[in-house]
């Protein structure tokens, strides 16, 4: 939500990290503070004589402060074309309905009538340990082949071998400070959703 010199306006929410960028014609000012309600966030952006205000969650006003930058700055639709990051809120969006935050931990949980490879699932529980990550309920996004073992109850020596794979491909990676880790990179992301996302996708 928002609210400009125009008039609209949206939800209330009250640290102050202010920014200012110059980029002729465009003067960029940007203001932001965070209520003592979990997880508010407000933004005040303001190019030249249009000021924006911007409340909500973190992610939903990262991406209506990109929507509304990239109308005022055309250019920067250019570089928004060959970045490719994905947020907690698109993956939740895309694998929410076989991805599940339990009390156990993240899991990957497949309807019956679904059928996956050891990579596809393996892939999908190392998404899965991300995005407990991003929402905060796991300290680590990277994950030892006894921890996938342990979430999907594959073969050890299975899930060796295609981490290995990936590993070749880009898909994962090991984690710096400890090698026995593995982490899902972002062509890894990106090739789950070129492939995998088609075979459990519900039906519309």
């Amino acid at each position: 939500m928002c609210s400009t010199r125009e008039g609209r306006k949206g939800d209330d929410s009250e640290c102050n990290l202010t920014n200012s960028i110059y980029s002729p014609p465009f003067v960029l000012q940007a203001k932001t503070t965070m209520s003592q309600a979990e997880n508010e966030v407000n933004v005040t952006v303001k190019i030249g004589e249009v000021k924006v205000e911007f409340s909500g969650s973190a992610e939903t006003v990262t991406t209506s402060v990109m929507n509304f930058l990239v109308k005022q700055v055309p250019s920067m639709d250019l570089a928004r074309k060959i970045l490719l990051n994905y947020a907690a809120q698109e993956l939740i969006e895309t694998y929410s309905h076989v991805i599940k935050i339990t009390p156990e931990g993240p899991r990957v949980i497949l309807d019956s009538d679904v059928k996956l490879s050891d990579k596809d699932i393996v892939a999908l529980q190392l998404v899965a340990a991300r995005i407990a990550k991003d929402l905060d309920r796991l300290q680590d996004n990277s994950m030892q082949v006894s921890d996938i073992h342990n979430a999907t109850a594959l073969n050890p020596k299975s899930i060796s071998s295609r981490i290995s794979e990936m590993v070749k491909a880009g898909h994962v990676m090991r984690d710096e400070k400890e090698p026995s880790k593995y982490r899902i990179t972002t062509a890894g992301i990106h090739w789950l959703n070129s492939t995998v996302a088609k075979k459990i996708r519900p039906e519309q």
